[in-house]
């Protein structure tokens, strides 16, 4: 009879030994890798919580990777910052301690110097961090600003920053009288009771160009001097049957196209010939009158060919450079008999004969500027804001204003001269000012402030009438030197600036940093701190002078004087370390989001490791602990499996 052996594998024993194998083998791979198991069904119930966990980390890891980059752009963009200002500084201190002596190029040693420092310039604001230019707003691909060379003398058939002073100078009169006229003096009566008069006047209402009539005082004994006034102003000289007596003197203050001012002192004299700054007393009022004509022809000659040369040419370099502009009114007048031009007091409403717009405003008519509301009725004047509102009945021109330039946030306010309003604003892309066709009185109300229909500033259609600016650069139109406004460029001028610009520079680039936390670091070159430098620098540049010519030196002086002042931080405006202070901020946000991040990482590992990771030690120890009991267990078997029947039986039995 056969006796079948019971398989070793089906057996308890065998089971239990193969366990045993198996939890040796899986204990050896978790020796090897370091993990409990290399399928996330092994890993447990807590897997779930580093799975997400991972997620984190990988989130965290990504941020980590964002901060460095971000880092990395704003280290770079604070070195060209300290750089500007380092060329800056260098240039401002040219200008103000530097000989003003004009050599064989027709320029001071400071303004050669400027040449040098504009190429770095150009080249700074054009710096790369990675992949992306710093200077360029949210056109990270694009160069910030156009190459020197092109920026002073243009591109093909774009002018560049020489033409366009050089067109300015035309326009501002600066080898005449600055575009004031003067009158021949004009004897009137009949001896002894005659009376010569003669008058300096402005040449056009409302004008952006030349010298502009300020205020006049006089001293004069026998002479009546009066004005500024009428349209365009005038200043008016009479001298009756009276001379002067020596040591009277007349002084004529005047405001520069680039917001400077100057004056003309003239003082009689009895000294023969007259000294300079003085007119000669003659043997008649009349002679005198002629002699005082003569000597402001000759001293406001002076003026235009050299505080007016350097003014121009600033003010050009804001017409090239700044992003503000201006929209000029027509000349209009009040209902005063006869007719007066308007002027800041005038009210803007009222009944002839008074001081008061030809069509005023009205109780419930509005004006929107730059999408606010200006109110007019009979509530309390309020021109500050939030809400803006103007009682018509009390309100003046010189109250519209004033709320205007709240909305606009012009640093340069809104004027009238002549009859003829001037509306500045810092952004001339996004300026507006309109009158609704449902509001016809405040459509003519406009219209009577000098934006009406023949307005080149002025658009009049079926849905009101608006009001905007040229955009810049400003260009003078042609024949330059009658020109009395400033009109669009953009075709015909080099973009100095070739990035993407935004109200808020820094929100050009932004990162995020962490769950919800974004940083903004972007940055402009035409921001006003970047911008006032390159374009200080850049006039400082631009300008020649004749090595020959009897005024240059003080043309170069207050042309110096002038770039010194403007490249001198001014309360109010913005400088460079406003935008570090920006990027300061910046990175005080990532420093803190890296801490956080520091610390949430170490509890993120933590968990992950606990979940996913193994002691060597323990699994070591638990492999010795299993190899002791297979080695028992295989002895075991061993012993078992040499075992049999025969064994057992009795021989011979």
């Amino acid at each position: 009879m056969a006796i079948n052996s019971i398989g070793f594998n089906n057996s308890l024993f065998g089971q239990a030994v193969l366990n045993l194998n198996s939890q040796l083998t899986n204990l050896s791979t978790q020796l090897a890798t370091g993990e409990k198991s290399t399928t996330y069904s092994g890993m447990g119930s807590g897997e779930g919580f580093a799975i997400a966990a991972r997620q984190q980390l990988s989130n965290i890891s990504a941020f980590t990777t964002t901060i460095t980059n971000v880092n990395t752009s704003i280290d770079a963009a604070n070195t060209a910052l300290q750089s500007l200002s380092a060329i800056s500084t260098t240039v401002q201190s040219d200008a103000a301690s530097t000989p003003q002596d004009i050599n064989s190029t027709g320029q001071t040693i400071g303004q050669q110097n400027a040449l040098t420092e504009l190429s770095s310039m150009v080249g700074i604001l054009n710096t790369q961090a990675g992949d992306r230019f710093l200077f360029s707003g949210s056109a990270i691909n694009t160069p910030a600003v156009a190459d020197a060379n092109s920026i002073l003398n243009g591109s093909g058939t774009q002018a560049g920053l020489k033409q366009v002073i050089a067109e300015r100078a035309v326009a501002d009169g600066t080898t005449g009288l600055g575009r004031l006229t003067i009158s021949t003096p004009t004897t009137t009566g009949t001896a002894p009771a005659t009376t010569t008069s003669f008058s300096v006047a402005e040449d056009a209402a409302g004008s952006p160009f030349g010298l502009k009539l300020s205020s006049v005082t006089s001293s004069l004994t026998g002479a009546t001097v009066t004005g500024p006034s009428g349209s365009p102003a005038a200043v008016s000289f009479s001298f009756g049957s009276t001379n002067p007596n020596p040591g009277d003197a007349v002084t004529l203050n005047f405001n520069l196209p680039d917001g400077t001012t100057s004056s003309v002192t003239l003082t009689a004299s009895s000294t023969t010939p007259a000294p300079a700054n003085t007119f000669a007393i003659g043997a008649t009022p009349a002679a005198t009158a002629a002699n005082l004509n003569a000597a402001l022809n000759t001293a406001i000659g002076t003026e235009a060919n050299t505080d007016l040369v350097a003014a121009s040419a600033v003010a050009a370099g804001n017409d090239f450079f700044d992003p503000s502009s201006s929209a000029g009114g027509s000349v209009a007048n009040n209902q005063q008999t006869p007719a007066a031009p308007i002027t800041s007091a005038t009210a803007l409403s009222g009944t002839a004969p008074s001081d008061s717009l030809t069509a005023g405003f009205q109780n419930g008519d509005s004006i929107t500027v730059d999408g606010t509301p200006i109110t007019f009725s009979n509530n309390p004047t309020s021109l500050t804001g939030p809400s803006y509102n103007i009682n018509p009945a009390s309100g003046t021109v010189g109250n519209l204003l004033s709320a205007i330039d709240s909305i606009t946030g012009t640093t340069t306010p809104s004027s009238i001269d002549g009859g003829a309003v001037t509306l500045n604003t810092p952004n001339a892309a996004g300026f507006s000012i309109t009158a609704s066709s449902s509001d016809p009185t405040a459509q003519a109300a406009l219209a009577a402030l000098g934006f009406g229909t023949g307005n080149a500033n002025t658009t009049t259609n079926a849905s009101g009438t608006t009001i905007s600016a040229p955009q810049p650069p400003l260009r003078v139109p042609s024949p330059a030197a009658t020109a009395t406004t400033l009109v669009n460029g953009s075709a015909d001028t080099v973009a100095w600036y070739t990035g993407n610009s935004s109200a808020n520079p820094r929100s050009s680039s932004n990162a995020q940093i962490d769950a919800g936390i974004t940083v903004n670091y972007g940055a402009q070159a035409n921001e006003q701190a970047i911008r006032q430098q390159l374009q200080g620098v850049a006039v400082f540049a631009a300008v020649t002078f004749s090595p020959t010519a009897t005024n240059s030196s003080a043309q170069a002086a207050a042309l110096s004087s002038r770039i010194a002042t403007n490249l001198t931080s001014q309360p109010g405006q913005q400088t460079i370390a406003d935008i570090q202070t920006d990027f300061a901020a910046a990175q005080t946000q990532m420093q803190a989001a890296t801490a956080r991040q520091t610390q949430t990482q170490t509890q993120l590992q933590n968990l992950v490791d606990s979940t996913e990771t193994i002691s060597t030690d323990q699994v070591a120890s638990e492999i010795l602990q299993l190899q002791t009991t297979l080695s028992a267990s295989y002895q075991t078997t061993s012993i078992l499996a040499g075992l049999s029947l025969t064994k057992f039986l009795v021989p011979g039995g």
